[in-house]
């Protein structure tokens, strides 16, 4: 199954890609160099926005732009087509120490915002890292529901909204964990370790859930994102033609394109290099629409 590069962005840090069907777009970020990134599957045209700090994660609110995890704490996002960006803090967030920011992050089924925290320098091995819950209808309030970890990472919910995914990218931990999630609190429990990612190949990086139930996660460092069935096993693995991919998202008009943003590390000094691009597969399942975060949870 062959790979296509959609988006030469030579992205430092591109994650978390997130479908918009209603402009047949992909979106997505660059972390250090804080920007929200565009792509129309329509005209091929990519547009750039500045934002104020790193930019780790996004999803869509349901009135419109966009929630952001960044440094400091949770923000809403309204970018414009003149290239303009309307930035607003919406809560903060109460790091351990001041080298951290927030990580890998998306909403619940019912529209609550999930993201992770963790130290700048991943070579510190430091376990400052929490997983936050964020909800606008409780008047701004952050819930640090988990913490021990240090780079978190890979969240993802099955399709009824009942299972929770989690994993840590650390060279020292790499697993994923599955939880019971109420749907009612926003409450998970009952965390088991779903699969070992010492065994397989690659560290376990950002995720997504098809419309089946399958697991995917891409395989950073191994140039690969493997999809687990419901039960934690190893159903196939596909290849990007870079080392380090990121995160995957579904989307497309049928929703049966894999799209994955890319790392293109500060060494990589070669020209014909795709590192830091994003790309899209067919991998024959369709995937499931992101939900809207929702300003009255």
């Amino acid at each position: 199954m062959q790979a296509e590069l959609i988006v030469d962005a030579r992205n430092a840090v591109g994650e978390s890609p997130v479908w918009v069907p209603e402009e047949n777009a992909l979106y997505w970020v660059d972390i250090p160099n804080g920007s929200l990134q565009r792509w129309s599957a329509d005209t091929g045209h990519v547009q750039t926005w500045k934002t104020p700090e790193m930019l780790a994660c996004i999803v869509r609110h349901s009135r419109g732009g966009w929630i952001a995890g960044m440094e400091s704490g949770f923000f809403h996002l309204q970018p414009h087509a003149d290239g303009s960006l309307d930035s607003e803090l919406l809560a903060s967030v109460a790091h351990s120490r001041k080298d951290m920011r927030l990580n890998d992050g998306r909403c619940d089924r019912q529209g609550r915002f999930w993201a992770g925290s963790m130290v700048l320098n991943m070579g510190l091995n430091a376990p400052e890292g929490r997983l936050y819950r964020y909800g606008a209808g409780q008047s701004g309030v952050v819930d640090a529901q988990l913490d021990g970890f240090i780079v978190p990472n890979g969240l993802g919910f099955s399709p009824d909204g009942k299972t929770m995914y989690l994993s840590d990218s650390h060279p020292d931990v790499q697993l994923i964990w599955a939880f019971d999630y109420d749907t009612d609190s926003g409450t998970p429990s009952n965390r088991r370790v779903f699969v070992d990612m010492n065994h397989f190949p690659g560290r376990p990086d950002g995720a997504a859930v098809d419309a089946e139930g399958f697991y995917w996660i891409c395989a950073n460092d191994a140039g690969l994102i493997h999809r687990f069935a419901p039960d934690g096993r190893l159903d196939f693995s596909l290849e990007v033609p870079v080392k380090k991919p990121t995160m995957c998202a579904f989307g497309g008009s049928a929703m049966d394109t894999l799209f994955v943003a890319s790392i293109r590390p500060g060494d990589d000094h070669d020209p014909r290099s795709l590192a830091g691009g994003v790309f899209a597969l067919n991998p024959g399942v369709k995937g499931l629409p992101e939900p809207l975060f929702d300003a009255l949870l």
